[in-house]
């Protein structure tokens, strides 16, 4: 009888939801219905917000069903925006109705501010005041990433520039709080258990699109903890370790009892996990990445240790870390506790080396070269994060590919965030910002950073004068050029000039001499670069030298380049490209070529219709081909 009063009910309330008066029969064969049947019909799912407000507006009972805090909003609110539910507990009071409107006009706002970025920042990298209207809104920020997600998950191949906008957005607002939480963490006092919530901070910070959480990390650690545990078991049945509380802070203080500890741990991270030093793959950036260590079950020296010294302590062994150079280690003291112990009373453990155990004449061996006795001392946490970001910062100066500079850039945020006052550091950042241009649309803000920067470095290190100097003259130039920008260049095809074009934006090319594949997101009718440019990259061994159309290109690596026409062609089997900045140019991919949008169509205007040519003869002759 339920099940077919359900099913009844299921057809009135659409009808309800339609009319501004229902019939009253209709609204008798609903409101008769036992509370608890009522409410799983408006909490099916079948009924939007805007039904539910109009059934709410029908009589009281219906009204008193779809109270604001009730289930049924809650309902409302879960199905619509469901990653948002872990931001309450289930005993707080919410209005649920309320937070359904927040939410919804922060997703208006975000969508708003995301379709403005394409036509502000089309032709620079988004500034440092670019984001000023974003910090400025109102409502809880969770609700305008939570929207910003939502972009980036919308299906398909469409909505790009959407997706490329709302990526710089979101990485913005996650980083913005990932280093006020770490600003606020470096005040704290040192403990154990501050070397890798230092590291996931680290983590976090260089990959803020990923969901990486302390939690999450101490759970997989916890579950390795939970194998040693069983490892232990069958060496040692009455281990005190295995009665440890997780999150407890216990030590063992038997030299006898840690060395079962580590050698269980060394069987199940090395032998049965199968976690080892990357010595191939030394140099990624992966392998200080906490989340991508546990992933990848490999890292460098300092993170092998970190994940090491975890797992040790929370099973009782106090190992501790020394920032040994060229290679981190851990150190596990041999002698008795309050003594006046000097380097040889500790054995030196190699994470990075499937837990080896050096003395001290052994760890001079490993990096060979004699040190002295205060770099086998322990680091406090700053210490140790110094390290970390140190690596990435080399890392990022590495860089080829990866034209935006984002993990020097990323680095350098860091460092500074540890120390403010590190000169040359703050003159990389310096020449950085004003390499990559990242200059603001109408104020000088970037360019107040970059003077704000150089003012600082003065005063730090007068000495520095002559590098100040030559950037405060470069950044002041770039002000003047800036008032001299005479707004877009339209190019036609039709002209004259350009007759000789054969290829237009949005085709998916392919390179004959190097094979590599990309799309077209500019062309000049020859090439326009300097002569050193010209003479470096050979251009005069062409056929037709520089006298020929140039397209700067998307390539598939990750990279930008300007290439000859005669050097490219059209590839019969277009693929789309991955491409950090696809999005920056284009708003869709058609599976055969990409839709240029707005702004990159308003240079080039007669562009578009030429794809479309291009395209459909290329697939005539290939069909005719076939036949």
């Amino acid at each position: 009888m339920a099940t077919a009063a359900v099913d009844s009910a299921m057809e009135v309330v659409p009808a309800l939801a339609e009319e501004a008066a229902p019939e009253a029969a209709g609204l008798c064969c609903l409101v008769s219905l036992p509370g608890e049947v009522l409410e799983y019909i408006l909490c099916s799912g079948s009924l939007t917000a805007a039904d539910i407000s109009r059934v709410s507006s029908t009589c009281r009972r219906l009204r008193e069903l779809c109270q604001s805090s009730g289930k049924v909003w809650k309902e409302q609110f879960r199905v619509r925006w469901p990653s948002l539910m872990k931001h309450y507990s289930p005993t707080d009071y919410v209005n649920w109705l309320e937070e359904y409107k927040v939410r919804q006009k922060a997703g208006l706002e975000a969508r708003k501010i995301v379709a403005s970025f394409s036509k502000r920042f089309f032709s620079e990298h988004v500034p440092c005041n670019g984001f000023s209207d974003i910090e400025n809104l109102e409502g809880p920020e969770i609700f305008f990433e939570d929207e910003l997600v939502c972009i980036l998950n919308m299906e398909g191949r469409k909505a790009l520039t959407w997706k490329y906008y709302a990526k710089k957005i979101l990485y913005y607002l996650r980083q913005q709080k990932i280093l006020n939480n770490l600003k606020a963490f470096l005040q704290h006092s040192d403990d154990f258990e501050s070397y890798l919530e230092g590291a996931v901070y680290i983590d976090q910070y260089c990959n803020p699109l990923s969901e990486i959480s302390l939690k999450d990390i101490h759970a997989q650690i916890d579950s390795i903890v939970e194998l040693v545990c069983k490892t232990l078991r069958g060496i040692n049945s009455r281990h005190p370790s295995l009665a440890f509380k997780a999150g407890g802070s216990s030590m063992i203080m038997e030299i006898e009892l840690q060395s079962q500890v580590l050698d269980a741990m060394n069987y199940v991270l090395y032998d049965q996990l199968k976690f080892k030093g990357n010595r191939m793959d030394y140099y990624n950036a992966l392998n200080l990445y906490m989340h991508q260590v546990l992933i990848r079950r490999t890292g460098i020296p300092i993170s092998m240790s970190l994940l090491y010294m975890t797992v040790a302590r929370k099973l009782g062994v106090p190992l501790e870390p020394v920032n040994f150079p060229s290679h981190f280690l851990l150190r596990w003291c041999q002698g008795a506790e309050g003594a006046n112990l000097d380097i040889f009373d500790y054995i030196y453990i190699d994470a990075f080396g499937k837990g080896r155990q050096l003395t001290v004449k052994e760890c001079e061996y490993l990096i060979g070269q004699h040190v002295t006795a205060a770099l086998y001392g322990v680091v406090n946490v700053k210490k140790v994060l110094q390290r970390m970001v140190g690596n990435l910062l080399s890392l990022g100066k590495r860089e080829g590919i990866d034209q935006s500079y984002q993990l020097l850039r990323d680095s350098l945020d860091l460092y500074l965030a540890m120390y403010p006052d590190q000169v040359q550091l703050l003159l990389l950042q310096a020449r950085l910002y004003f390499h990559l241009g990242i200059w603001p649309e109408k104020s000088f803000c970037l360019v107040l950073k970059v003077l704000d920067i150089l003012q600082h470095i003065q005063t730090l290190d007068p000495g520095q004068h002559g590098a100040v100097g030559y950037l405060v003259q470069h950044t002041l130039e770039h002000i003047e050029r800036k008032k001299e920008d005479v707004g877009v260049e339209v190019k036609l095809r039709s002209h004259e000039k350009h007759r000789d074009v054969c290829y237009s934006i949005g085709l998916i090319m392919k390179h004959k001499r190097y094979g590599y594949n990309c799309v077209i997101y500019g062309w000049d009718p020859t090439c326009m670069m300097g002569h050193e440019w010209i003479r470096n990259m050979n251009v005069h061994s062409l056929p037709h030298g520089h006298h020929q159309p140039f397209y700067n290109v998307l390539v598939e690596d990750g990279s930008c380049r300007y290439a000859a026409q005669e050097n490219l062609e059209y590839n019969v089997e277009p693929q789309e490209i991955s491409h950090p900045d696809v999005g920056r140019y284009f708003s869709e991919f058609t599976g055969t070529h990409y839709i240029p949008n707005a702004e990159l169509e308003l240079r080039y205007p007669e562009d578009l219709e030429s794809v479309y040519e291009t395209v459909q003869n290329i697939y005539s002759a290939k069909k005719e081909n076939a036949e």
